[in-house]
């Protein structure tokens, strides 16, 4: 009986090696789409955008993207198939979705299966050019004469900058109140008109903003600065030691995607983002870095960065709603 129980065994392990690798022979062999839980024009729509054009020259398959920004993007996504013709490209935002959401659908970790992080984007803090602050110290001094009276500008709980700003405010210790806008362009306008006073955006962004004189920049939450804003500080040099923010960008799968599949996009997308034409553009836009890693690795920041994130939220007061 035990030869015949472990004949079977192995007659299994065959059968799903060869199911697992002609599945991934196979794929893709129809329309590929990427779920962005962000509005269009934000920074991960962009860089969804970009990846879905390299990989539907590669694939020679159609592959789109599809907005649907806040939590019910990311759980149309958990609840989609798992054959790896849904995919979603998120922020690091999608870490604290638990911590942030009582009755939240699905689980961050467990529902996911991480494909390879592709970016990571420098984020800037900008502030209203009518404020009578010109440096990192003097609006935390304003801030801390006036509680309760600046606003932080996000695209949304759980984006990226959300978090970037939750985390300034707990550092800094001030009382700043959150405004949540419906996207990343709501949200930079906001502190261009002065509804916000400030909005931690990405670098590509501010750029421009900074240019055009349509706000201040007070520093950058990267160890070193921007090469395409050489004179923002660091916000260690602008006066906050110890404050750093490295953002990640990521493709992601529902959970129970075969393997072969996960390792087959994980591969043509690093493939992808080796494009000399696409990082130069992508250097262009503020600074954005390619970042890439294997399935497993990814995980393992998904899960680290999911615990790491809860408990400082959760130390600083940042509840459920």
């Amino acid at each position: 009986m035990p030869k015949i129980l472990a004949a079977l065994a192995a007659a299994a392990a065959v059968t799903f090696a060869s199911s697992g690798a002609s599945a991934q022979q196979g794929y893709p062999n129809q329309l590929v789409r990427i779920v962005v839980p962000f509005s269009a024009g934000s920074a991960t729509d962009l860089l969804a955008r970009a990846v879905a054009d390299k990989l539907g020259e590669k694939w020679k398959q159609q592959v789109i993207v599809e907005n649907r920004p806040g939590i019910a993007g990311t759980a149309t996504v958990a609840k989609s198939p798992a054959d790896g013709y849904t995919l979603m490209l998120t922020s690091n935002g999608h870490t604290v979705a638990g911590v942030l959401n009582k009755n939240l659908q699905f689980d961050p970790v467990k529902d996911f299966a991480g494909i390879t992080p592709v970016a990571s984007v420098p984020l800037v803090l900008i502030v209203n050019p009518e404020l009578p602050t010109r440096t990192l110290k003097e609006f935390i001094e304003l801030a801390k004469s006036k509680p309760g009276t600046l606003n932080f500008a996000s695209p949304g709980l759980g984006s990226t900058t959300f978090i970037a700003g939750a985390l300034f405010k707990d550092a800094t210790k001030l009382d700043l109140v959150h405004v949540p806008y419906k996207g990343a362009p709501e949200a930079n306008m906001s502190v261009v008109r002065g509804d916000a006073q400030m909005y931690f955006t990405p670098a590509s962004t501010a750029v421009e903003l900074v240019q055009t004189g349509k706000v201040r920049a007070l520093g950058v939450a990267t160890d070193k600065r921007v090469a395409s804003m050489p004179d923002v500080p660091t916000m260690k040099e602008a006066g906050l030691p110890g404050f750093t923010y490295e953002s990640w960008f990521g493709l992601m799968a529902p959970a129970g995607t075969p393997a072969a599949i996960i390792e087959k996009i994980n591969k043509d997308t690093i493939d992808a983002l080796q494009d000399k034409a696409l990082q130069d553009r992508m250097a262009k836009q503020g600074g954005v870095v390619v970042v890439t890693s294997t399935p497993k690795q990814f995980d393992e920041t998904i899960k680290t960065d999911t615990a790491r994130y809860s408990k400082i939220f959760q130390d600083a007061g940042i509840a459920a709603k």
